[in-house]
């Protein structure tokens, strides 16, 4: 289980490519081989109230937060995290290069004491065996 919530100020996203970079963080995940696919979920926040540094207003932020279900050890982790920016970076380059850009990303492990109920793994499943 993970979640990926982008998280990005509202001057910039209509350079950002939003549609594009949730693809992206959702199959860098996926793709890092540490988060099963019917577990995975990726969403973005516009952030219109934000002061960044000096309060310029071409300065702006993209910051994803990542959630994952309790278990996984340290070096499997950084896997993840390692793969899964290096995608964000890709995608954001472009950005970085035109603007003031804050980019972070961050880890949690959420607690065991959670309530998680989720039936699309048995969805995923008859999607496949159908073809």
């Amino acid at each position: 289980m993970a979640h990926a919530i982008i998280e990005y100020s509202a001057n910039i996203e209509d350079r950002l490519k939003l549609d594009e970079l949730i693809e992206k963080v959702h199959n860098a995940a996926i793709n890092s081989g540490v988060f099963p696919v019917g577990g995975m979920r990726t969403r973005a926040a516009r952030r219109d109230h934000y002061r960044i540094a000096d309060g310029h207003p071409d300065n702006g932020f993209v910051h994803v937060l990542m959630k994952l279900g309790p278990g996984r050890d340290v070096a499997t982790k950084k896997k993840a995290q390692d793969f899964i920016f290096a995608a964000i970076d890709e995608h954001l380059l472009p950005l970085v290069k035109k603007c003031p850009l804050a980019v972070s990303f961050e880890m949690v492990e959420l607690p065991e004491n959670r309530i998680n109920q989720n039936n699309i793994h048995d969805y995923l499943k008859a999607r496949k065996d159908a073809g």
